[in-house]
């Protein structure tokens, strides 16, 4: 493949944490990514909402920077967005591939929830799509779902997808630290934004779940299809009583599939065994375990966040998309063909750990277990605690982990519990996976 061929016009939409770094690397790694491609990168252009953005560190030329993302996307063979949210970059995007671009994104909110309309709109204008650095930054996981495993049939994925709520729920097991002084340290190493709320309450992780969903499946699972809880309402209590038991707290990104019935996907704080892969997964890392028919199950472990790591990513599919425009060809588009339904978060089934408040008193046991018995729920253990008599009240504490058991019959089997004179509190219930 000769060095003669034509550049290939790169703009960048955005230049925060992520965008400096891509242009950085397309600047000191030109020679090699100019080999690898084909052809030169050339930078075109990079967009930024503020002109202040641009410092002189970053060496480029005043007329390469602009304002205008909507225009810039329509002046280049490829376009990298990196400007985040829905506004204005599903514009941007929707411009970029009517002009002919290819697009490499990392906007997995978008993608969450516009995904079908971006790669509508890319099959009919002939270009590409691709978007690794949308789930775990650095870690590759898009394209051997896509690539690697499409010989396979994946049936279920589980994984921490944000670095953020991984680094609180750690630090909260390690140091026996409340919610809110773990969240407030996060927010000054910069692992937490000054508004949280997308990392804490979930909501990023479900986008990166309907990708995930979408491709292993073969299936259009938007973000709104994910069931989704946050980590807001996990105390120090609920560490410590997963730490008794030989588990610890993650935030997990689970979808499955059930054969031919659907889809499953969803975001919750889950107990996993210390001795389980995920477990050992500190700080703001990420790790996503792929359970698959003919490979097993398979790991995929590393930074998910940051700039260079997510940087590494974007630039990845940057010369794949250039090198395709070079040398002619396409990678695989969006795969649909299953069609299964969403199902609800109720439909799965899974093992619980309920933490109960009771009365310390002959025949408490007894009383309890007819409640699981008449949901159909099986009990795997029992452990008791005594209480300390506070407030002249002999309170224990039960922890019951299940067998395996629908969703929808564990939420009854709660709600009886409360009601259940002998119980005086239901302190906690929380789901086991990966065992």
């Amino acid at each position: 493949m000769s060095s003669s061929n034509p550049p290939v016009r790169v703009a960048v939409l955005g230049c925060g944490t992520v965008g400096s770094e891509v242009v950085k690397l397309l600047q000191s790694s030109a020679a090699d990514l100019a080999s690898r491609v084909g052809a030169p990168l050339e930078l075109v252009g990079v967009a930024v909402k503020d002109l202040t953005e641009i410092g002189p560190d970053m060496g480029l030329a005043a007329d390469l920077v602009t304002t205008d993302a909507l225009s810039l996307a329509t002046r280049a063979d490829v376009v990298v967005e990196l400007m985040g949210g829905i506004e204005p970059a599903r514009s941007a995007m929707l411009a970029a591939v009517a002009s002919g671009a290819s697009v490499v994104t990392a906007n997995k909110a978008l993608l969450g929830s516009h995904g079908p309309e971006l790669y509508d709109a890319a099959r009919r204008a002939g270009v590409e799509v691709y978007y690794e650095a949308a789930v775990g930054g650095a870690i590759p996981i898009v394209r051997p779902i896509r690539e690697s495993l499409a010989g396979d049939t994946i049936t279920r994925i589980l994984g921490i997808v944000n670095g953020t709520t991984n680094y609180v729920l750690d630090r909260m097991t390690l140091e026996g630290l409340d919610f809110d002084t773990v969240v407030r340290q996060a927010q000054e190493l910069g692992y937490a934004e000054a508004d949280p709320t997308a990392d804490i309450e979930g909501y990023d992780a479900a986008s990166k779940a309907a990708i995930l969903a979408s491709l292993a499946f073969h299936t259009r699972i938007s973000a709104a299809d994910v069931y989704r809880e946050g980590i807001t309402k996990i105390t120090a209590a609920d560490v410590a009583a997963a730490r008794a038991t030989g588990h610890v707290i993650k935030l997990l990104a689970i979808v499955e599939r059930l054969g031919s019935e659907g889809v499953i996907a969803r975001v919750h704080p889950a107990l996993v065994a210390e001795n389980h892969p995920l477990a050992s997964v500190h700080g703001a890392f990420n790790a996503i375990y792929v359970h698959a028919e003919a490979a097993g199950e398979l790991m995929f472990y590393g930074r998910g966040a940051g700039g260079r790591p997510t940087a590494s990513a974007v630039v990845g599919d940057l010369v794949t998309v250039a090198r395709h425009r070079v040398a002619g060809g396409r990678g695989p588009g969006e795969s649909t063909y299953l069609a299964l339904p969403a199902l609800p978060a109720g439909a799965a089934a899974t093992r619980f750990q309920l933490r109960l408040l009771v009365k310390d008193q002959p025949g408490v046991l007894a009383g309890v277990s007819r409640v699981f018995a008449a949901h159909g729920v099986s009990i795997e253990t029992v452990r008791q605690t005594a209480g300390d008599g506070a407030n002249g009240v002999e309170l224990a504490t039960l922890t019951v982990v299940t067998h395996k058991a629908p969703e929808r019959a564990l939420r009854r089997v709660a709600a009886a519990l409360r009601a259940e004179p002998t119980v005086a509190a239901v302190a906690g219930v929380i789901r086991v996976e990966g065992e």
